[in-house]
């Protein structure tokens, strides 16, 4: 999948078909070429003990925060997606790629995440599979508990994110809406 051209999106392309039934937002924010920028807020959550505090700060991972301004911006070239998340407590960025096993390669500083998509319901559900620390494989009980949907409420991007680790409890969630400036 490395080479892809600037008309294949990372998105369409993981998704096949399942492209078309995504909800307009949906389709607005992970389709296309070149760079979007989106708006909106999120609310943060986490909790407080030291080791998730140390993770969030390991990973880039945003502090804890209600209503927080938020800016995303993606990057695309030929070979995916940088993303630059900015919270009014954290910046955080990744790199998204499509890996030669067909799923979706998140690099968040030292981890590399893989998730299988899937669109339902007009939204896409990122199932995580496996994920490498340093390029050594983790154990998938150690991952924890994942979930992660990119949606639409009305003509708004919407998403959530919640991840929990054993010991730890839910380290980071968050979820949120955001206007896409796609430039239409």
């Amino acid at each position: 999948m490395r080479g892809m051209t600037t008309d294949e999106s990372l998105f369409p392309v993981l998704l096949g078909p399942a492209w078309v039934g995504l909800a307009a937002p949906v389709r607005r924010a992970h389709g296309g070429r070149g760079s979007i920028a989106l708006r909106g807020q999120a609310d943060v959550v986490g909790s407080d003990n030291r080791a998730a505090r140390l993770l969030r700060q390991l990973l880039g991972v945003p502090a804890p925060g209600a209503a927080q301004p938020l800016t995303v911006e993606i990057e695309r070239d030929g070979d995916g997606e940088q993303w630059t998340r900015r919270f009014a407590r954290g910046r955080m960025r990744s790199r998204l790629s499509a890996g030669p096993d067909r799923l979706l390669h998140e690099r968040l500083g030292p981890v590399l995440l893989r998730f299988r998509l899937e669109a339902d319901g007009g939204a896409i559900h990122w199932h995580l599979l496996g994920a490498r620390l340093l390029g050594l494989p983790l154990p998938r009980r150690w991952l924890g508990d994942v979930l992660a949907c990119s949606g639409a409420e009305g003509d708004r991007y919407a998403f959530m994110v919640e991840a929990s680790l054993p010991g730890i409890g839910r380290w980071i969630g968050y979820r949120g809406t955001l206007e896409v400036d796609d430039g239409a």
